[in-house]
């Protein structure tokens, strides 16, 4: 099948290239040229469209196996492909966790015939409990080198220094979302002005501050690799930053829509912007914008976290934390293209996050395509996860996926 894709502009980390005519046949992707000889089957104006390499996300979330009500393997799948994404790593917080070589097997039997590569992060401790560590070596064998603990921050730091040493007989990665859980006990939002104002138990920047400095010093004695995932705070990206410039195989990222809400929002007690790490405050966003600028923060994320209507239709503090990230990450990176630009935010969904896997490529083997100016209505009708728990369920987006080329398919979404 060969496909013609006129005039399409290709986004890469450090420009908007101007609109070219690029060929998809089969297992390649090149550019038309004076020597290109194909009879296409099809052929589409894109000169309203962007493009970059397909996007990766490190984070989100399946209820497979154990809660397949809140999203299933095949409807992820489907979620991925259609928000644009030809890449994710899958958390192991399912019933049971993904901490042997059974539940490796099943993921992968079961994402054989996704559009999207899966990577599979398996529970660095059993149940991800932060107790008694998982067969990391034997998880290995089965190609696994992402763990991680997932939705639970390895705040053992005997258990923590333990893990990094053993991740790097394979050059393994621990992904940790890192907080002091005693100090974020019972907390249900950011703790500030606006937590006092509405009385509610608020999560201080200090319950991550404290366990980011407090791990990076057991990275700096261990060695090995580690990511923190979605950081949220000032004091977090000054920490990062000093790590890096000392060398420490440190890197970073953030959820998305930390940079598009922020505490004030919650005024409304309305449990979809219930999240972990909370809304910070607006210094913090700053502090998270900068981050991206300098490269401090490698990656943004979707922290895709489906919950049913149960989980999130009750009071506010008895609420699960979790919202939807994927069918509107497009719609949510369109609405902060005024303060940072399209090549930057596009080098945090690609070459950001395959560095941070290791699995860096100059070929253009895969692409996302996208009309950042279609507006759609986020709905029933839309959505394709299982679950609807996102703030903007039943509104208008601008920005929508057209296409995704990967694994030597061509979708139209």
């Amino acid at each position: 099948m060969a496909v013609l894709l006129k005039a399409l502009r290709l986004i890469d980390p450090q420009k908007i290239n101007p609109p070219k005519n690029y060929i998809f046949n089969h297992d390649q992707i090149i550019e038309e040229n004076a020597g290109s000889d194909f009879s296409f089957e099809e052929t589409i104006d894109c000169s309203s469209f962007l493009a970059s390499k397909g996007w990766v996300d490190l984070r989100c979330m399946s209820g497979e196996p154990g809660e397949e009500y809140k999203e299933s393997i095949e409807s992820l799948g489907e979620v991925l492909q259609s928000s644009g994404f030809v890449k994710a790593v899958l958390m192991p917080n399912t019933h049971p966790a993904v901490q042997t070589k059974n539940e490796i097997q099943y993921l992968k039997s079961k994402s054989g015939n996704w559009v999207s590569d899966l990577v599979i992060q398996a529970a660095a401790t059993k149940d991800t409990k932060g107790e008694d560590f998982t067969d990391i070596l034997d998880l290995n064998q089965e190609g696994v080198f992402v763990f991680g603990d997932g939705l639970h921050p390895i705040s053992n730091p005997d258990r923590l220094m333990k893990i990094l040493q053993y991740l790097q007989k394979f050059n393994g990665i621990l992904f940790d979302q890192t907080y002091e859980p005693l100090l974020a006990l019972f907390g249900q939002m950011h703790e500030g002005l606006t937590s006092t104002r509405i009385g509610m138990k608020g999560i201080p920047n200090l319950a991550e501050d404290i366990a980011i400095h407090k791990n990076l010093e057991i990275l700096r004695y261990s060695g090995g690799r580690l990511h923190f995932q979605t950081i949220s705070t000032k004091g977090a990206v000054e920490e990062i930053r000093k790590a890096k410039k000392e060398g420490l195989r440190v890197t970073a990222d953030i959820s998305l829509y930390q940079l598009i809400f922020h505490d004030e929002d919650m005024l409304d007690f309305d449990t979809n912007l219930k999240v972990m790490p909370p809304f910070r405050g607006k210094e913090d966003r700053d502090a998270l914008i900068e981050g991206l600028k300098d490269g401090t923060i490698d990656a943004i994320v979707s922290n895709h976290q489906p919950q049913d209507m149960d989980a999130k239709h009750m009071e506010f503090d008895l609420s699960l934390f979790g919202m939807l990230g994927l069918q509107t990450f497009l719609p949510a990176i369109v609405k902060l293209t005024d303060e940072i630009s399209w090549p930057l935010l596009i080098s945090k969904i690609t070459s950001g996050p395959e560095a941070v896997l290791g699995q860096q490529s100059d070929n253009l083997d895969n692409l996302t395509i996208f009309d950042p100016e279609e507006k759609w209505v986020f709905d029933k009708r839309s959505n394709k996860s299982l679950s609807s728990n996102s703030p903007w369920f039943n509104t208008e987006l601008k920005g929508k996926v057209k296409f995704v080329i990967n694994r030597n398919k061509f979708v139209k979404i």
